[in-house]
């Protein structure tokens, strides 16, 4: 008798092919559990907490609050600032993109120039420009009072310029912001594409006719959604009110709870936060559903701009003077300020010295503010980047189901939403009850870091994973590769270059990180922000200045990384 087909031999405890896929389903859905675990306590449970103490005693806190002396005044300056920088940024901001996608094919490099302010640290670029246009001591006011028509200002009288007026808050604000709808306006343009400008064009309509009837009703979108980020943005303002509005008493939002803060009064500045909390958290909300499919999401992420129709010769010029105004005449300002044995307004070459340098790098608080910074932005990143690689593969791959994968993809985000300065009020208050006692420590700035890099660890590992595809990891699952093997001997290699681009850019944010870590600070743990803060405060312009060029140093180091790592990795941060 023929014998039989033989039947696969199997070791007694091993479990067969189904057995296998149901407990590798179960583990998956309990790790993705574990994670959502995770990411609840570092983003949810402080903000939960600082609600509750907004709402306990019936809501007292919300009730003083509403009864704070010229409160009304407050949110009219807070929402004046918001609405006028906005517009001023989506003008500009849509100028440079429309130059950006003009620029002619060899001076394809500057479309980056206005990305740069981005990443340049804001507490020294504004501190930059109250060294050039401050009343009494500033650059440009000492030029200007040289000239006859300014000659009824004397430097004891101060002016023609004063920026620590509210409409100069305003002008370096919309500065600032600027960057961020360029983004949008330019992602936008790229989408509209040459064709539809040159059809415009050929049907007689002339180049600015053609923009305004054809090319911004289709930028509608863009500029709605960046206009709404941006308005965010400008409503939690903080560092340009906190370091320019004191003088003249121009009081924000932000920089009423940062007052509060200061009076141990947790229970008002968690009520004035209120206000951030609930536009963040309706933001995070619109922006998923607008890109409810993560597929359609990354579809447009990585796209280069190939080309914007006819060169013009004001693009290079126009996106050179942002790129001076912003950067580099801010650097230069640091520059002259750290040489100058003291600061007067007035540049006088001869008396340039590096003592400037030794003195404050020689100070103990001074060296021990930068170690704290680069340690604790080391180990923010060094964390962020597997919790963001795990939550952008539960994202991606909806694990656990649509319920978990929806609520990974919903905390994740809200760092980028809520202000900076309600995570760190949050962080301030949760971490210092009993039992979580971790303020005045490294450790609540290297959580507060995590919590704040989230966004941007899972959405660049998300757009790299969705440009990958399955194809490599079907093929080594296929060859008897484990889960782990698969992604540590596949994935992960070939997706370096976008997580080392995330790690530097990600180092780059962190390492000049001010807005969140000037609650969490104490006495023995200062971040190189908060020690440029102090500085500014005592009125030491020299110190001021050589904490804002070490920054920038750091930042160039950390951008020129990022740049290596990977083409287009600025776009898509």
């Amino acid at each position: 008798m023929a014998p039989g087909p033989r039947r696969e031999e199997r070791a007694p405890n091993t479990p067969s092919r189904p057995d296998r896929k149901r407990w590798y389903g179960s583990s998956t859905t309990l790790l993705t559990a574990v994670l959502a675990a995770v990411l609840v306590y570092l983003v949810l449970f402080p903000i939960v907490r600082l609600v509750l103490l907004a709402l306990q005693d019936g809501g007292a806190n919300l009730a003083r609050a509403v009864g704070t002396p010229a409160l009304g005044r407050t949110l009219l300056t807070t929402l004046l600032l918001a609405v006028v920088s906005v517009v001023m940024a989506a003008v500009l901001g849509t100028a440079l993109a429309w130059l950006a996608m003009r620029l002619p094919v060899r001076h394809r490099w500057a479309a980056v120039l206005p990305l740069l302010p981005i990443v340049l640290p804001p507490i020294a670029s504004i501190s930059a420009f109250g060294f050039l246009l401050a009343p009494r001591s500033g650059l440009v006011n000492d030029l200007l009072r040289s000239l006859p028509m300014f000659s009824g200002y004397t430097a004891a009288t101060g002016g023609p310029i004063n920026v620590y007026s509210f409409g100069w808050i305003v002008a370096i604000t919309g500065l600032y912001l600027t960057s961020f709808m360029f983004v949008f306006i330019r992602a936008g343009l790229a989408r509209v594409g040459p064709q539809v400008v040159e059809a415009a064009r050929s049907s007689g309509a002339t180049p600015r006719r053609a923009f305004l009837t054809v090319v911004l009703p289709l930028l509608r979108p863009s500029l709605t959604y960046g206009g709404a980020i941006c308005l965010l943005l400008g409503l939690s303002q903080f560092t340009a009110p906190l370091i320019l509005g004191g003088n003249n008493n121009v009081r924000v939002l932000t920089t009423e709870v940062y007052y509060f803060v200061n009076l141990n009064e947790y229970g008002l500045a968690s009520a004035l936060s209120m206000p951030l909390l609930v536009l963040g958290t309706a933001l995070v909300l619109g922006q998923r559903g607008l890109l409810a499919n993560s597929k359609r999401f990354a579809s447009d992420a990585g796209k280069g701009v190939q080309s914007g129709g006819r060169a013009s010769g004001w693009a290079l010029p126009g996106l050179a003077v942002y790129g001076l105004l912003t950067v580099v005449v801010p650097i230069l300002t640091l520059l002259v300020v750290s040489l100058s044995p003291f600061w007067t307004g007035h540049v006088d070459v001869s008396t340039f010295t590096l003592r400037n340098f030794t003195e404050t790098l020689g100070m103990p608080a001074a060296r021990t503010a930068v170690r704290t910074s680069l340690l604790a932005s080391v180990a923010g990143v060094l964390l962020a980047l597997p919790i963001g690689y795990l939550a952008a593969e539960v994202i991606y791959r909806r694990r656990g189901g649509r319920a978990l994968s929806a609520l990974v993809d919903f905390v994740v985000g809200l760092p980028l939403g809520i202000p900076a300065v309600v995570f760190g009020l949050g962080f301030l208050y949760f971490y210092s009850q009993p039992g979580l006692q971790l303020y005045g420590t490294p450790w609540i700035i290297v959580l507060l870091y995590v919590t704040l890099m989230l966004p941007y660890s899972v959405r660049l590992q998300l757009t790299a994973r969705l440009s990958l595809g399955d194809s490599f990891e079907a093929a080594a699952r296929s060859s008897g590769a484990g889960v782990f093997r698969t992604h540590l001997r596949i994935v992960v290699p070939m997706m370096r270059s976008s997580v080392a681009g995330a790690a530097a850019l990600m180092f780059v944010l962190l390492s000049h990180e001010f807005t969140a870590s000037v609650f969490v600070r104490s006495v023995r743990t200062q971040v190189m922000g908060t020690q440029l803060y102090d500085f500014w405060s005592t009125g030491t312009a020299s110190k001021v200045a050589v904490m804002g060029i070490v920054m920038c140093l750091i930042t160039a180091v950390g951008v020129a990384l990022a740049a290596r790592a990977g083409s287009g990795t600025l776009e898509k941060l």
